[in-house]
């Protein structure tokens, strides 16, 4: 099996790269150059949004591919550039969108694929549906084309915290441990779906050539619904202290950071088109992806 990882040194894509080598995959990734790349891995330098220099820098390797896995596909023009310029050298593009693209105020608890509203405010989310439309909307003529809507990923290679108030806060565990209060608007009583970094690049490359999975766009999150206000205890828990939760009232609370809308309301979400695809679900339970992100941290000196 070979791969094509676009964007092969940030975080979702570095699990990529690692999990398919341990596969024995031949991995190909394209950055622009401003990281080191995982050992094994075949780098090519090049600015994805240059289509003309993808294009060149991948003449130049003269390589096919049985698929292209694009971790950092942000809105329509890039979608475009791969459909453009990957379609000559795959048949297949799997790509990582969000569960921002549905508006909030649409959703149901669980919600599937099959959202009627979604976000049209110019920001991330509507950025992310649009990238999904430009895919929908070539029907899979140029490329099959598989899309996965994570909501909060974790694992290593990020920092722990989950938006509004606490996102990827490098002084997480420090603060924890201070019992300093984590500032969850509503008391953290939304629901959100995590998934491990880990298990979300299995799906992804266990999608490579199942054709169950050609032009579909799929709801993906861990084997825990929880609380936000969860998320915190479990990983008060495994440090040993107790949490201090500090509300924020909701009242006047978008009036004033209307960016954070998408995350102000439960994020849980239904597998069961995953499922019938008959990809191995994501596995891994929320304290033990945690425990396993915290010693890496720790590992890493960053707690």
């Amino acid at each position: 099996m070979r791969v094509l990882v676009v964007g092969g040194s940030g975080f979702v894509s570095g699990w990529l790269c690692k999990t398919a080598l341990a596969r024995g995959y031949e991995v190909w990734a394209i950055t622009r150059g401003a990281r080191k790349m995982p050992e094994g891995v075949h780098g090519l330098i090049a600015d994805r949004n240059d289509e003309e220099q993808l294009r060149s820098v991948l003449e130049k390797a003269n390589v096919t591919f049985d698929a292209v896995l694009d971790c950092i596909c942000f809105n329509a023009g890039q979608a475009e550039i791969d459909l453009n310029v990957f379609s000559a050298v795959s048949k297949h593009l799997i790509v990582i969108s969000t569960d921002s693209v549905y508006h909030p105020s649409h959703k149901t608890v669980p919600q599937d694929e099959n959202g009627t509203g979604y976000m049209e405010d110019g920001g991330y989310g509507a950025l992310k549906r649009e990238m999904e439309l430009a895919f929908v909307q070539d029907a899979g003529k140029r490329m099959a084309y598989t899309i996965f809507r994570p909501g909060h990923i974790f694992g290593a290679g990020s920092y722990l915290g989950c938006f509004p108030e606490q996102s990827r806060q490098p002084d997480l565990l420090q603060q924890i441990r201070e019992g300093k209060p984590m500032r969850l608007v509503g008391g953290g009583e939304y629901l959100i779906h995590p998934i491990y970094a880990e298990d979300l690049v299995k799906v992804m490359l266990d999608s490579i050539g199942n054709q169950k999975t050609y032009n579909q766009i799929f709801c993906i999150g861990g084997p825990d619904v929880i609380r936000n206000r969860d998320y915190y205890e479990v990983i008060a828990t495994i440090l040993g202290v107790e949490i201090q939760i500090e509300t924020i009232e909701e009242d006047g609370y978008l009036e004033k950071y209307p960016q954070y809308s998408g995350h102000l309301c439960h994020r849980a979400y239904t597998l069961e088109k995953l499922a019938k695809t008959g990809i191995a679900l994501p596995d891994t339970r929320l304290y033990e992806g945690l425990r396993k992100h915290i010693e890496a941290l720790t590992a890493e000196g960053k707690s």
